[in-house]
C-alpha cells in the first residue's frame, strides 16, 4: 500500500460542500448518491483536480441505524460506484470507504452493546469492501470503545489497509477522556495502517495532538483539521480559516512529520490546493518503530520500560478468603471497591485474576472487567491460564490490556500470541518451557529468546513483549532469588525488553514475609525491573518503592517521595467499602455501596439533608473536575448512576410531595441529526438533579419542540446538534421556539457550535459541557 512511501494528500469536507450545492438542514447526504449522483461526483472531481490523492465516499453515516438494509447496500454501492469512477479518471487515484461513528453511546455508558455495534460496522464495511475501495477511513471517532468496534469489524470482515482518525478537542482528548498517546496504544494494537486526527478544532488547536501522535506512532499520522468553527455571516454558516492560513498550518504539520494530510468541516478544494502547494517541498520521511511498550486504558498509556511501575495484586483470589467469597456470590462491589484502594495507593495497572474452578471464569472475567473500567481508568492485566478467558476479556476491554501470560511451551505460544495479534495486548512471557523453570540466569534468558523470537513470527513486534524472570522462594533454595535477580538485568539489558516480578514469591514459607519483600523488590529494582505485581497497600513496599525512586534520580525534586513520606499510612484493611462515606462513594461512582449508605444514614439524617449536604455537594465536586479537565466523562457518567442509586433509596423513604421534581427542561437532538450522545448524558445529569426531563429524542422538527413547550409550559430547551450539515436546523429551532413562547430559554450544544455561533442564532446560553448545561438550569431557576 501506498502508505509510508509518499506523503498522501486526502480530500477535504463533503458535508458542507454538498450544503453549497443545495442540501438542506437535515436532510440524509448519504441519500444524494442516489438522488444527485453528479453533485457528488462533482465534488471528488474537484478535489482531484486539487491535487488529492485519497477521496473518501460520501458514507460517513450510512448505517442500518440510519437506513434500512436495501437502502443502506444502494446508497454505499452509489457512493462508491461515483468515487471510484472520478479516481480511475484522474489516474493513480484512490477511493476510502468512509465510515463514521454511530451516533450513539457503547453500554455501560450508554444502551449500545458492544458486539451489536460491531454487526453495525461490519454490514457497512461488508458492502463498500464488495464494492472496490482501496481503503478503509474511520474517521471523527469520539470514544475509544466505539472505534475499537468499527476497527474489529474491519479486521474481521475484510483485508484492506483501515485508517482510523478521532476527533480531539483543544486539550487533545477525545470526548470520552482519551488521549492521544492511549489512542496510539489502542490503534497500533489493533492493526491500524495509519492513525489520525481530524474534525472538532481548527489546524493552530490540532498541532499539538498531531506532535504528540508523530512521537509515538510508529504508523503514518493523518490530519484532517476543520477551517475553524462555525460562525454566521450575513445568515449563512461559514468557516473562517483561509486557504492560506489553512496552509500554513499544514506545512508546519508536515514539518512535525505528518505523513498524510487533508481537510474536514469547512475545508474546500481551494484549502486542499494551497495545501498541496505548501508541503510540496518539505521532505517526506518514512516513519519508523517507535519502541514503546504501552498499555491503555480508555484515558491514557501506561509506559513499560521507563520508570518502575507497580501492578497492583488484590484482584487474585490466590490466599485471599474474602475475595473467593465475592467471586462466588458475584459482589462485584467488593471487587470494585479492591481496585479503588489500590488505585488510590499509587498502582499504575491492575491485575485481575478471577480464576476459580467452581465459577464460570469467562463470564466473571469480561463482568469484572467491564466493571472496573466503568469506575476506575488504570489499564489492566487480564491475569488468567485460559486462553478463551483471556481471548473472550481482550475481546470487550476498552483499551491495550497487559495479557498475562504465555510461556516459552509451544502449546501456550499457539494459544496466546494470536489473540495478543488480534486485539492488540502487550503479553507477559513466563521463562518456562516444556524442560520447566530453568535454575541459571543463561536458562531463562534463552527461554525469553525463545518467546520474543516466536512473536515475530506471529507479527508481534517486541515492544508488545515483556518478560518475567519468575520469581521463586528463598526458602527452599537460596539461590532462587540471585538468579531471578540476574535474569532482570540480562534480560533487559541485552534482550531489549522490560520485565515484571511477582514480587512476594520470594518470601513463600517464611514468616515476617513484608521484611523480606520490600528488600528484594529494592533489589529488583536496582536490577532494572520494569514492574511489579505487588501489593500497594503495603507501606513497606512502598517505602522500596518511593525510596528507589528519589535514590536513582526518577522523582524530580524527590517531589513524590515527600508526599508519600508526608502522608498517612495507608489503611490496612480487608474491607475498604465500610471505611467510604457516601460522598465518596458518589465521587468514586460506586453505586451499590452508595445504595448501601444511603440507608445506612437515613438512620440518622432526613432525607433533603442528604441530598443536600451530601448528594448534590458530592455531584458537584465530579463536576468541577470534569470542567477542569481532571474528571473525564465515564467518570461523571458513572458518579451520576452512584448518585441516582442513593436518590431512589432516598426516594423509597419520602413522601410524594417531598420527592416533588424541579422544572421541567424539554432536551432534543434537531432535524436531520441522529446523534444523541451529548444529549442524553444532559439528560442524565439533569435527571440527577432532580429536574423533569421531557426528552423529545433526535432528529426533532422545530414544531415538535414548539408543541412540546407551549403544551407543557416549559422554561428551558436545550438543543444538540453534532454534524455540520444540521447546524441550520438548530438556528430555525431556536426562531421558531423565540416566536411562539418568549419566555422560554434555550441552551444549545455540540461539537460544532461555539459561543459565537450561539449568540448569533438567537439562543440564550451556550454549554460547551454537560454540567455547564446543569449549571445554567440551577442559575436559571434559582437553585
Amino acid at each position: 500500500m501506498i502508505f509510508n512511501k509518499k506523503r498522501l494528500i486526502f480530500d477535504g469536507a463533503m458535508g458542507t460542500e454538498l450544503q453549497k450545492l443545495g442540501l438542506a438542514a437535515g436532510e440524509l447526504p448519504e441519500r444524494w448518491n442516489i438522488l444527485y449522483p453528479e453533485r457528488i461526483a462533482s465534488v471528488h472531481r474537484a478535489y482531484f483536480a486539487a491535487g488529492a490523492d485519497v477521496v473518501c465516499t460520501n458514507t460517513f453515516g450510512a448505517n442500518s441505524l440510519k437506513y434500512s438494509d436495501g437502502e443502506l447496500r444502494d446508497v454505499i454501492e452509489a457512493a462508491v460506484r461515483i468515487a471510484r469512477a472520478e479516481a480511475d479518471a484522474a489516474g493513480g487515484r484512490y477511493v476510502a470507504l468512509d465510515i463514521g461513528p454511530l451516533g450513539k453511546m457503547l453500554a455501560p455508558f450508554g444502551d449500545l452493546d458492544f458486539e451489536d455495534a460491531v454487526a453495525i460496522f461490519a454490514e457497512t464495511v461488508r458492502i463498500g469492501a464488495a464494492c472496490g475501495v482501496d481503503m478503509i477511513a474511520l474517521e471523527t471517532f469520539a470514544d475509544s470503545y466505539e472505534l475499537k468496534a468499527a476497527m474489529l469489524a474491519v479486521k474481521e470482515n475484510c483485508d484492506l489497509p483501515v485508517l482510523a482518525s478521532c476527533a480531539y478537542d483543544a486539550t487533545g482528548h477525545v470526548m470520552t477522556g482519551g488521549d492521544a498517546v492511549s489512542m496510539v496504544a489502542l490503534l497500533e494494537g489493533l492493526g491500524a495502517d495509519m492513525i489520525g486526527a481530524n474534525c472538532g478544532v481548527g489546524p493552530d488547536l490540532i498541532l499539538p495532538t498531531a506532535k504528540t501522535l508523530v512521537e509515538y506512532a510508529s504508523v503514518p499520522v493523518l490530519i484532517k483539521a476543520n477551517a475553524g468553527l462555525p460562525k454566521i455571516v450575513d445568515g449563512k454558516t461559514v468557516f473562517t480559516v483561509t486557504p492560506e492560513e489553512f496552509s500554513k498550518d499544514a506545512k508546519a504539520l508536515a514539518e512535525l512529520g505528518v505523513s498524510a494530510l487533508g481537510g474536514c468541516c469547512g475545508t474546500t478544494p481551494e484549502h486542499i490546493a494551497a495545501t498541496l502547494c505548501a508541503v510540496k517541498d518539505v521532505p517526506f520521511t518514512p516513519v519508523q518503530n517507535k519502541n514503546y511498550t504501552l498499555v491503555s486504558s480508555y484515558s491514557h498509556a501506561v509506559r513499560l520500560g521507563d520508570t518502575p511501575k507497580l501492578i497492583g495484586e488484590r484482584i487474585n483470589p490466590t490466599g485471599k478468603k474474602l475475595l473467593k467469597e465475592a467471586l462466588r456470590s458475584r459482589n462485584i462491589s467488593y471487587i470494585l471497591a479492591q481496585g479503588a484502594e489500590q488505585a488510590e495507593a499509587g498502582a499504575q495497572i491492575l491485575d485481575v485474576n478471577v480464576g476459580l474452578p467452581e465459577i464460570d471464569e469467562a463470564a466473571m472475567m469480561k463482568a469484572v472487567v467491564c466493571e472496573l473500567q466503568s469506575v476506575l481508568d488504570l489499564p489492566l492485566q487480564i491475569d488468567t491460564s485460559s486462553p478463551e478467558v483471556m481471548e473472550a476479556a481482550a475481546r470487550i476491554y476498552n483499551g491495550k490490556p497487559l495479557l498475562n501470560s504465555v510461556t516459552g511451551k509451544r502449546e501456550s505460544m499457539e494459544a496466546v500470541f494470536p489473540i495478543a495479534k488480534k486485539y492488540g495486548g502487550v503479553v507477559v512471557g513466563l521463562t518456562l518451557d516444556e524442560d520447566g523453570i530453568p535454575d541459571t540466569v543463561e536458562g531463562r534468558v534463552s527461554i525469553a529468546e525463545k518467546i520474543i523470537n516466536t512473536a515475530a513470527a506471529y507479527g508481534i513486534d517486541k515492544k508488545n513483549i515483556i518478560i518475567d524472570p519468575l520469581t521463586l522462594t528463598v526458602a527452599t533454595d537460596r539461590e532462587s532469588a540471585n538468579v531471578t535477580l540476574g535474569a532482570v538485568k540480562a534480560i533487559t539489558e541485552r534482550l531489549g525488553v522490560s520485565t515484571c516480578l511477582g514480587v512476594s514469591n520470594v518470601s513463600f514459607g517464611l514468616p515476617a514475609r513484608e521484611k523480606i519483600n520490600s528488600v528484594f523488590f529494592a533489589l529488583a529494582l536496582n536490577a532494572g525491573l520494569g514492574a511489579a505485581i505487588m501489593n500497594p497497600l503495603s507501606e513497606a513496599m512502598m517505602n522500596s518503592y518511593r525510596s528507589y525512586l528519589a535514590l536513582a534520580g526518577l522523582d524530580e525534586a524527590c517531589a513524590d517521595y515527600i508526599e508519600f513520606a508526608n502522608a498517612s499510612a495507608p489503611a490496612q484493611t480487608s474491607s475498604p467499602v465500610g471505611e467510604l462515606s457516601l460522598s465518596e462513594a458518589i465521587i468514586k461512582g460506586l453505586a451499590a455501596q452508595a445504595a448501601a449508605l444511603t440507608k445506612k444514614e437515613l438512620g440518622a439524617r432526613d432525607s433533603m439533608t442528604i441530598i443536600n449536604e451530601t448528594l448534590v455537594p458530592a455531584l458537584n465536586t465530579v463536576g468541577e473536575g470534569f470542567a477542569e479537565g481532571r474528571v473525564f466523562l465515564p467518570q461523571l457518567l458513572i458518579s451520576a448512576e452512584a448518585a441516582k442509586a442513593a436518590f431512589e433509596v432516598i426516594k423509597g423513604s419520602m413522601s410524594t410531595a417531598a420527592v416533588a421534581k424541579k422544572e421541567k427542561i424539554i432536551l432534543a437532538t434537531v432535524k436531520g441529526d441522529i446523534h444523541d450522545i451529548g444529549k442524553n448524558i444532559v439528560a442524565s445529569l439533569l435527571e440527577n438533579y432532580n429536574y423533569e426531563v421531557i426528552d423529545l429524542g433526535r432528529d426533532v422538527s422545530p414544531e415538535a419542540v414548539v408543541k412540546a413547550v407551549t403544551d407543557r409550559g416549559v422554561k428551558l430547551v436545550g438543543l444538540s446538534a453534532l454534524m455540520t450539515t444540521t447546524v441550520p436546523a438548530m438556528a430555525d429551532t431556536v426562531r421558531a421556539v423565540k416566536a411562539a413562547a418568549p419566555d422560554c430559554r434555550v441552551m444549545v450544544g455540540g461539537a460544532v457550535l461555539t459561543q459565537d455561533y450561539a449568540d448569533m442564532i438567537g439562543a440564550d446560553h451556550y454549554a460547551p459541557d454537560a454540567m455547564e448545561g446543569v449549571r445554567y438550569a440551577e442559575e436559571l431557576f434559582g437553585h
